[in-house]
């Protein structure tokens, strides 16, 4: 396969027409190609009176391929080997493996080891994808939280109320396993080529119970509503696990479990400390969401070309370091977009965002954070972290009216700490509802001095990013796992053989595409 890379495009290019350019771009006559193949496909805004698509495809041809490359005097033009995933080898397993936590890197993992004929069992704290929705809504529309069914918990995990967002910093060949599995089960396919691809809270549930399916139709077993509640060991090695469902406690005899619980599941680590697991702190970051109106980011970042039908909702990816030393940097950004409530515990106030496939919604929301580390959790207690979260969730709790309303502020008022009383021209998408008030009540005071040197920073890099009407609404909590659960290379505890700590909630990835590579990798670990 020949691929070529760094064409640009214009916006209006008929993508249709991809052979007559592979032609030109290899001197050949368009007769001798016989496919033709979107690799990568890109926005190059760098010069806003001329933005463009910077592209990559991959050609097959009806001649010899080395002889084409060598001719046609293109610089950009290579020979390259498809990808193909494969275990070259794998052990038949003394019991069937079990996989706790079906979000993606649950799901991946699961998929991998039913596919080598090891018929996993899943088990999952939360429901089943339907009945999950049920239970977010009603949070949503009326307030009423279920701890073991929400944004957090459930099938497809944290990411699934989210925007679906498929870019990651990893480098690694699983990625496109990965993509492609999802076009399999339904995703769109443009997320093979899209250079930041994503999904939509609305087209990832479906996904998700075809994953389901999948993973059942290859001899898996996938148990919704049971918890994992201890794990049982002899010679620092797993022999069993202990689980709750609505049919009471019952053991599950297995030596080796894969831990994908996500970075929510604060009683399971609670429970993994107690038994002896080593878990250490790990730095993470804590913020607020920030929303602006869509149409003010289109403008910033596209200029003139601001909604062209090619380019859609504007997104953005931001950092800058203060005088202190910390960062503070924007985060999950959602187009088009809502903020949500994202409780796990009761009593506690949580924000996500999250947005459809569409991206059509008014405003844009996303993250805005600050790094904090150990030496800022007032402890050296390996959990000292969740503690840190807690206080801040449980604040703004009380903050806004003890409702599981959010307290919200606009960026002018906080910058001057002074209490908000009124809306501008930005509608806040939270729900079930929000609180006006000086946000700056359950924070500590060195998050707030960063956010707010760190709105003034980063609006000098997206001009209008400190819109005096745009609202904060707080807090972002959840970014990432305050602990780190300690792994060896083989990606086992270092203490529990049989024991795989995996992904987000062990500290190991961020977000849908490293979770679920870290899933794949922890299942070939299983199997060799």
């Amino acid at each position: 396969m020949i691929r070529i890379t760094n064409i640009c495009l214009s916006l209006d290019f008929d993508f249709s027409s991809l052979k007559e350019v592979a032609a030109r771009q290899l001197n050949i006559n368009s007769s001798k190609i016989k496919e033709v193949h979107l690799y990568k496909k890109s926005v190059d805004a760098r010069k806003k009176d001329n933005i463009k698509f910077n592209c990559s495809i991959n050609v097959i041809v009806n001649d010899n391929e080395k002889n084409v490359v060598k001719l046609c005097g293109n610089k950009n033009a290579s020979i390259i080997k498809p990808y193909h995933y494969n275990i070259s080898s794998c052990k038949k397993l003394k019991s069937r493996p079990v996989v706790v936590g079906f979000g993606p890197a649950g799901m991946f993992a699961s998929l991998i080891l039913a596919k080598y004929g090891q018929k996993p069992i899943v088990i999952e704290r939360g429901k089943s994808i339907d009945k999950r929705i049920i239970d977010v809504n009603k949070f949503f529309k009326y307030g009423i939280l279920n701890p073991e069914s929400n944004v957090q918990f459930g099938e497809g995990g944290a990411g699934t109320f989210s925007d679906g967002k498929l870019t990651t910093g990893i480098k690694d060949p699983r990625i496109e396993q990965v993509l492609k599995e999802l076009v399999l089960c339904g995703a769109p396919e443009e997320i093979l080529y899209l250079s930041k691809p994503h999904i939509g809270t609305d087209h990832l549930a479906k996904i998700v119970e075809n994953m389901r399916n999948k993973i059942i139709s290859l001899g898996g077993e996938v148990l919704f509503e049971t918890k994992l509640i201890d794990i049982l060991s002899e010679n620092n090695s797993i022999n069993s696990i202990i689980v709750e469902s609505l049919h009471g406690k019952h053991e599950i005899v297995t030596d080796n479990v894969i831990l994908c619980v996500g970075h929510s599941a604060r009683d399971t680590f609670k429970m993994l400390f107690n038994r002896g697991v080593q878990i250490s702190q790990k730095s993470f970051s804590v913020g607020v969401r920030i929303e602006h109106p869509q149409n003010l980011i289109d403008k910033a970042q596209y200029g003139k070309f601001a909604g062209h039908i090619a380019l859609g909702a504007a997104d953005y990816k931001l950092a800058v370091h203060l005088n202190s030393g910390r960062g503070v940097y924007t985060f999950c950004m959602c187009p088009g977009g809502t903020v949500v409530a994202a409780a796990s515990e009761l009593g506690h106030v949580v924000t996500n965002g999250m947005s459809k496939f569409s991206r059509a919604e008014p405003n844009a929301n996303s993250a805005l954070l600050v790094n904090v580390g150990p030496g800022d959790f007032g402890s050296d207690h390996p959990l000292a972290g969740l503690e840190f979260q807690r206080k801040i969730e449980k604040a703004a709790f009380n903050l806004g009216g003890q409702n599981y309303y959010a307290p919200i502020q606009l960026v002018k008022d906080f910058l001057v700490n002074k209490v908000s009383n009124k809306l501008g021209s930005v509608t806040p998408s939270y729900k079930p509802g929000y609180k006006l008030c000086n946000i700056s009540e359950c924070f500590p005071q060195f998050i707030i001095s960063s956010l707010k040197e760190g709105i003034i920073k980063l609006d000098k890099k997206l001009h209008g990013f400190s819109f005096g009407d745009a609202i904060l609404t707080a807090p972002e909590t959840r970014s990432s796992s305050p602990i780190r659960i300690t792994r060896d290379e083989t990606m086992q505890s270092i203490n529990f053989k049989g024991l795989y700590p995996c992904s987000e909630g062990a500290g190991y990835s961020g977000g849908i595409v490293s979770a679920a590579v870290d899933g794949i990798r922890c299942a070939e670990a299983v199997l060799n």
